[in-house]
């Protein structure tokens, strides 16, 4: 039931949001919600550390930015190749980096995603430090201009909701059981009979393409795919979101990524002190609500049902 409603009011809130704030700023939000649930997915449901998602955020971004700049894509092709990119990339990593548990997961997620990082200073057709510029929104479908902020808006808009509809579907399959299986006791999902590292393997592509899918339509709103994308820095980021929001729910990294969003957008005035503040802000929520800001308040419902 509180899923149900959770639902209902951000389906509410992002049909209504570009009546109170300023579209792209939204969308900016709508894109790391993406991105956070798509970690959560990996993280919360399946246990996994991952230090390097910010290479398939920022992979995808590149990806999509060139194909669509270089080759003529439609928006929607050029974020579909992005999120290919992150699915192929995904798989890679993946294969990789499940052979190990965690500390040494997460630092080889970290080091592979240092590599897409370095490719993307170095590759001519990246910009540099300068990113890649002039990616051009076009039209969807041919017919509608992205180019306007509201029809950009929606079109953002039904790219999140159909992200996170596979990350709800997933999380809520018997595939998804296993994962959170997998989460509390590997030793005893393998005595079970389950491919443990296939299903890991799996988990990790399905993130990957999601967060790609996350950067890729980043790159089409703001015409722009920033190095800083595939920075390391965005990997901390989104693990912050994840947790502020509530780790393992389904909602948490929505609220958790809106709210981060928003407190670095209002205090932007502070300059460098954002991080030291947000930093703070941190750690006061892990130690007062350390389930999440969703995960508190689904504790709280349950015990009044109680």
């Amino acid at each position: 039931m509180t899923n149900r409603i959770l639902f209902i009011l951000m389906l509410v809130a992002g049909l209504t949001a570009p009546l109170f704030a300023y579209p792209v700023f939204v969308m900016d939000l709508l894109c790391f919600a993406l991105f956070a649930s798509a970690f959560n997915l990996l993280l919360g449901y399946a246990g996994l550390l991952s230090f390097g998602h910010a290479a398939f955020f920022g992979g995808a971004a590149y990806i999509t930015g060139y194909v669509t700049k270089e080759w003529g894509f439609t928006p929607l092709l050029g974020i579909l190749a992005g999120a290919g990119f992150a699915m192929v990339l995904g798989a890679a990593f993946g294969f990789l980096a499940i052979r190990r548990q965690g500390i040494y997961f997460a630092m080889v997620t970290l080091a592979l995603a240092q590599i897409i990082y370095f490719l993307a200073l170095q590759m001519p057709f990246t910009g540099g430090e300068n990113g890649l510029q002039g990616i051009p929104r076009g039209h969807l479908f041919g017919l509608i201009d992205l180019n306007n902020s509201l029809a950009m808006y929606y079109f953002v808009f039904a790219i999140f909701l159909v992200g996170f509809g596979i990350i709800y579907r997933t999380i809520h399959s018997p595939f998804g059981e296993v994962l959170q299986a997998i989460r509390e006791n590997e030793s005893r999902a393998l005595s079970l009979g389950y491919d443990v590292d296939h299903f890991k393997l799996l988990a990790f592509v399905i993130s990957a393409t999601l967060a790609g899918l996350a950067g890729a339509t980043k790159a089409i709103i703001f015409q722009f795919a920033a190095l800083t994308n595939a920075h390391w820095q965005t990997s901390g980021e989104v693990i912050l979101m994840t947790l502020v929001g509530g780790l393992g729910t389904v909602f948490g990294p929505v609220v958790g990524a809106i709210t981060v969003g928003a407190l670095s957008h209002e205090l932007s005035a502070f300059g460098s002190w954002v991080q030291v503040i947000l930093g703070t802000i941190f750690v006061v929520c892990v130690m007062v609500f350390r389930r999440g800001i969703i995960g508190e308040i689904q504790r709280l419902a349950s015990r009044k049902q109680g």
